[in-house]
């Protein structure tokens, strides 16, 4: 294979006109070739600052060392000290912001590409059976934790809890565990029964318990937890699924969704596939409002489903919240982006179904509180865009539901759980992470929220 030093070892992936029509993964990975020939661009560095940009401190120069050796099973070995879920990682991280962003490699050339070396490794070592296992020294601690959610957050701290030799039980709200790794990313960019079924499984050989169908809120309380089931302390990692809307006239019309259900209902009830029983809005020509990448995700499924898809953002492409690799794909997909442009009202018909939003132009001016230019409307520049759906991706908050049934918990104004510097909450023996406490955010940042948490519990424990 030709090789230069300086630049990544590409990989395959699919032909854009054809993964428009499907859900396969488009990122085919890795061969073990490849892989091993991108592990020998680390410099191996002393003090390596791209462990520092990563949220959950995974030894990255130790697991490619292992690597470059051809010592798959050693590379995944290292990774499992630090990462529950290191094939969700490789693929949904946005490594060139954290890792990648440190890489000394970088400097002169191209980063190093720590994420798709971890997926590998993760890839092959669960086609070799090989499992995460529990340090050899582990003595079981006799302590109950309850673990509310089973998404990145929680799956991490139950999974670092089991490692310190804790009884743990997560509760479920969903019929599936994964959080937002089943209901909100796409099985093109993550598959659920290859990637995160196996992932979990791996938490489970931990000792976890994972209890499904459970409303902490409803079916318990977090007083119960405590009281009547012998949890001596708490985590919610129960995300933040409440989604928000603009308040613009006609948002209350047929064909307007969030996200956040578009999504759920293709990804965790498979509305994508053609013999689904769960209904899906298969658009002519969809309209998605948002930069992130859950709107490119929405954007990317919708186009998936048949529509003309066209990307509403208020600002400019500078701005774009999205990874760069997300907006690229949904480009060469055929998506359309109407940058600088603003929903002001969706138009219906005299049934109530949409057909048209319409939009303003925008500039920018000064920058806001992010440091980012804040848009400014241009008098007189509205035009419509003629639709048969409108999805809104703004982000979301967390559900108030643990909230109003816990008392004493405090939150932010924007619903967020309030915690200290070892992810405790103003509830004593209740600790919380990932998006509960900061709204909408990514999947790794939940990650190193619920291994903070983690640490936290077994501090706060270890006293009593």
């Amino acid at each position: 294979m030709e090789f230069d030093v300086l630049k990544k070892v590409p990989v395959s992936e699919q032909d854009p006109q054809v993964r428009a029509t499907n859900f396969d993964e488009v990122n085919l990975g890795y061969t073990k070739e490849e892989a091993v020939l991108e592990a020998s661009r680390c410099l191996n560095c002393k003090n390596a600052r791209c462990m520092q940009g990563c949220p959950v401190s995974i030894n990255i120069p130790g697991f490619i060392a292992k690597l470059k050796d051809g010592d798959v099973e050693g590379a995944y070995e290292v990774i499992s000290l630090s990462s529950s879920l290191p094939a969700v990682c490789g693929r949904v991280c946005p490594q060139e912001t954290q890792c990648e962003a440190q890489c000394i490699r970088g400097v002169k050339g191209e980063a190093v590409s720590i994420g798709r070396l971890e997926r590998f490794v993760a890839d092959t070592a669960k086609d070799m059976g090989i499992k995460p296992k529990l340090p050899a020294d582990m003595v079981k601690k006799g302590k109950k934790v309850a673990v509310i959610g089973a998404g990145p957050s929680g799956l991490t701290c139950a999974g670092d809890l089991a490692k310190m030799g804790y009884d743990v039980t997560i509760f479920e709200a969903l019929h599936k565990a994964g959080g937002v790794l089943v209901y909100g990313i796409p099985e093109f960019r993550l598959p659920k029964d290859k990637v995160v079924a196996k992932e979990i499984e791996n938490v489970k050989e931990l000792g976890v318990k994972i209890v499904t169908d459970a409303v902490i809120g409803r079916s318990l309380t977090i007083d119960d937890l405590f009281e009547n089931e012998g949890f001596s302390a708490v985590f919610i990692g129960s995300g933040a699924g409440l989604p928000r809307f603009m308040n613009i006239p006609g948002e209350q019309s047929l064909g307007v969704f969030s996200a956040n259900e578009y999504l759920t209902r293709s990804n965790l009830m498979g509305a994508f596939s053609p013999d689904s029983r769960t209904p899906i809005m298969r658009a002519k020509k969809a309209v998605i409002v948002g930069g992130g990448n859950v709107a490119m995700d929405a954007a990317r499924t919708a186009k998936r489903l048949g529509a003309e898809v066209h990307v509403v953002y208020r600002r400019s492409e500078a701005e774009l919240p999205a990874r760069v690799e997300e907006v690229h794909h949904a480009k060469e997909e055929g998506i359309i982006f109407d940058l600088l442009t603003n929903p002001v009202e969706i138009i219906a018909d005299e049934n109530g179904w949409v057909t048209g939003c319409k939009c303003i132009r925008m500039e920018l001016g000064e920058p806001d509180a992010s440091g980012r230019r804040s848009p400014v409307p241009v008098e007189g520049s509205e035009f419509t865009i003629e639709c048969d759906a409108v999805i809104m991706s703004l982000g979301t908050s967390p559900n108030p539901l643990i909230k109003k049934t816990t008392s004493g918990l405090e939150v932010n104004k924007r619903g967020g759980i309030i915690v200290n510097e070892a992810e405790m909450t103003s509830r004593e023996g209740v600790f919380a992470g990932g998006d509960a406490v900061t709204g909408a955010a990514t999947v790794i940042l939940a990650m190193g929220a619920g291994k903070s948490a983690a640490k936290g519990i077994d501090e706060y424990l270890s006293k009593g």
